[in-house]
């Protein structure tokens, strides 16, 4: 019996190193975004109209829209290492480029940038803490936490940190994750909302109206093989801050749908 449970125990190890293998030859390589990319993103921005935008769909299917799956598919690849939960379906990842001017105060019929979004599996996509970036032919932005919560969203994430401040400022006191994206960002309010006291030791983040991380990088990236890499090394320093925001919303399966990130 010991020789059975010494073999399967071998096996066992020789399967989980063929699949560490297996996962590292398979590891995702993305090259960047053409320069012709961001010259099309560039004249967009110029030429914000249907009439402009429509003989040249194409080449945003080509240029932009296919890369950029292919991108958030290299990505899934590294969240499975680190963050599962957040792994997200391509096609429910990307933001549409056309803008819902309806809600909007910006009524040019195209948006100017490219996004994606990483949220927690098995909730709407903006609720609660989710991963974030996007580029346009000026900026290329990373994003790690909540942004735009409802007001239920808002009580949990208080009352949480009513309960657990200690472990986020801690979170939050990591000196790779501060020199990276520096401090937590987000509106505030001016007095405690109500059911809170006022004097808790945690008062900056209970007023708090939006908890995030948020950084800019070099645009230059975009265009190279260093992007990849580059956003991965961000979006893995936001990731414990990103769970912990979480913590509510773990077993929540459907809410109603809310507006996507319009400030973006």
């Amino acid at each position: 019996m010991q020789r059975m449970n010494a073999r399967w125990d071998h096996l066992g190890q020789t399967t989980d190193l063929r699949s560490i293998t297996i996962r590292a030859a398979m590891k995702a390589k993305f090259p960047g975004f053409s320069p012709e990319a961001i010259k099309f993103l560039r004249n967009l921005a110029k030429n914000n109209r249907r009439e402009w935008f429509q003989p040249r769909k194409q080449q945003y299917e080509e240029l932009i829209k296919a890369p950029m799956v292919q991108l958030v598919e290299c990505l899934n690849s590294e969240f499975a290492e680190f963050a599962p939960n957040y792994v997200t379906v391509p096609q429910k990842a990307v933001f549409r480029i056309y803008r819902d001017t309806r809600f909007s105060a910006n009524k040019a019929p195209y948006k100017t940038h490219i996004a994606a979004i990483f949220p927690l599996q098995n909730t709407p996509k903006n609720y609660g803490s989710a991963f974030y970036f996007h580029f346009s032919a000026k900026e290329l932005l990373v994003f790690g936490g909540v942004w735009s919560p409802e007001r239920e969203e808002l009580l949990a994430i208080r009352s949480l940190l009513q309960e657990s401040y200690e472990e986020f400022e801690e979170l939050l006191r990591d000196r790779r994750l501060r020199s990276a994206a520096g401090k937590l960002k987000g509106e505030e309010l001016i007095r405690m909302p109500a059911g809170f006291l006022v004097d808790h030791p945690a008062g900056g983040l209970i007023r708090k109206k939006q908890w995030y991380l948020e950084t800019t990088l070099d645009v230059g990236l975009i265009t190279t093989p260093k992007l990849l890499p580059e956003l991965v090394r961000y979006l893995q320093l936001m990731a414990p801050v990103v769970e912990f925001l979480n913590r509510p919303f773990v077993k929540i399966r459907t809410k109603p749908k809310k507006m996507l990130f319009l400030a973006f």
